[in-house]
């Protein structure tokens, strides 16, 4: 037995769950019904669908853009065309200028933003056109600052959520070491540099998006407040988040009100603090936050988030270079309830077949093993893994292969019976038939 490198094949059939004390049937039907109350939705962008007067904000918007002696354009899209005559039909007579779809989502973006005081999001809409000149935002995915070391931990684009947007994970607690806070925070000119390097990564999501009417047109944001320096990093914080404010107005993708982030490993005394407070708060100021602490980060995100798509480090299934390439195979979810045992067996595995599985479980702190039960009469089970506790600090799935001799299946069990706590989980396997 030792770990291959097999090829993603088509996915296969969800494995049965005989001799589980409760069906894994009923935890993946628990796990749906999770999953069914939660997701993040955004604001209509498609005309039909706007009150009217939403729609007259709109073309009052329009109509002042359109009284710019410049042609303008944010991210990529134009909004304008100043004293440009319509061209001439086939009769002779003006024909309407071809309209680009794209400019009505980024200006219901300012109006949204200034709850469609046609003024105030015009305002916003130069000032954001300004800045972008001024910043270079349209050449920054282009340059190399210098902070290879951050992507992929500080602040980094990774898959998307079960309603296509893309997610943005951001995590601070790598300055909580002195010297690196020094490196990026030590003077004003690397400040600089660490928001011109901030930006460049939202230009990139910004880039994934669709901005079309009925398209994916936010991203979701992450927060992991895990020994993130608040003190140390209040300057880079306020300016990101003014920046962010100002610049990339309804770009963050919302339950019930405008930009929520989803906030993990939340310290203890933020969760008591927000609980006293939020019986005084509106429903709709109280949905603009999602609030994890440490051992609920698994069971918050694949609300929101596939497992495949969820970073190992928060309980997921996906590791760095993972979604380079082709989409991962999914995976299938299921809950264990406190006290609870579940047997995966994953059938038909034919003789000389490798089969590699990747199994996780939020929160941990149970009792994992897996063993290989030969199809025929006679045959000996083979222990595969020696059953083990695996801790609540585990930072990585388990990831396993073997090669089977004769015919049979493999079964996984997880052992929740010392904890009282209900725990979600995710597991895949890939099967590589035997050669010729």
């Amino acid at each position: 037995m030792s770990p291959t490198t097999t090829p993603s094949p088509a996915p296969a059939a969800a494995p049965s769950s005989k001799g589980a004390k409760r069906s894994l049937m009923s935890s993946l039907m628990d796990a749906t019904a999770l999953l069914r109350s939660a997701s993040f939705k955004e604001d209509s962008y498609v005309a039909a669908a706007l009150p009217p007067s939403e729609l007259r904000a709109l073309a009052d918007l329009k109509a002042l853009l359109a009284k710019h002696p410049d042609a303008m354009s944010i991210w990529g899209v134009p909004l304008n065309s100043p004293h440009q005559p319509p061209p001439a039909g086939a009769d002779g007579a003006a024909a309407a200028p071809p309209v680009d779809e794209r400019a009505d989502v980024v200006l219901l973006k300012f109006l949204r933003a200034r709850d469609f005081r046609v003024r105030d999001a015009h305002a916003m809409l130069l000032r954001c056109a300004a800045w972008r000149a001024e910043f270079g935002a349209d050449a920054v995915l282009d340059e190399d600052l210098g902070f290879k070391d951050l992507e992929g931990v500080v602040a980094y684009m990774h898959g998307w959520d079960r309603e296509g947007h893309p997610v943005c994970y951001n995590a601070y607690g790598v300055f909580k070491d002195r010297d690196m806070y020094e490196r990026v925070f030590g003077d004003g000119d690397r400040l600089a540099r660490f928001l011109r390097w901030r930006v460049q990564v939202m230009e990139r999501g910004v880039r994934a998006l669709s901005l079309r009417p009925g398209g994916v047109n936010a991203i979701i944001q992450v927060t992991d407040l895990k020994d993130m320096p608040k003190r140390e990093l209040r300057a880079a914080s306020n300016q990101i988040l003014s920046l962010f404010q100002d610049n990339y107005p309804e770009m963050v993708a919302r339950k019930l009100a405008p930009c929520p982030q989803v906030f993990i490993n939340v310290p203890w005394y933020f969760s008591v603090l927000f609980s006293m407070i939020s019986p005084f708060l509106t429903e709709r100021t109280k949905s603009k936050f999602v609030i994890a602490r440490e051992g609920n980060v698994a069971e918050t995100l694949y609300k929101f988030i596939r497992p495949e798509l969820v970073p190992v480090q928060y309980g997921g299934l996906s590791r760095a270079g993972d979604l380079e390439n082709d989409p991962p195979k999914p995976a299938s979810e299921f809950t264990i309830k406190g006290g609870e045992k579940v047997f995966l067996e994953i059938d038909g595995i034919e003789a000389g077949a490798t089969i590699t599985w990747d199994l996780v479980v939020g929160g941990w702190d149970l009792e994992y093993g897996a063993e290989y039960v030969p199809a025929a009469e006679g045959s000996y089970t083979l222990c595969v893994e020696k059953t083990r506790m695996v801790p609540a600090t585990a930072e990585e799935p388990l990831h396993n292969a073997f090669t089977a001799r004769e015919a049979g299946k493999m079964v996984l069990s997880i052992d929740n019976s010392g904890s009282r706590k209900r725990k979600v989980a995710a597991y895949r396997y890939f099967v590589r038939k035997p050669s010729a």
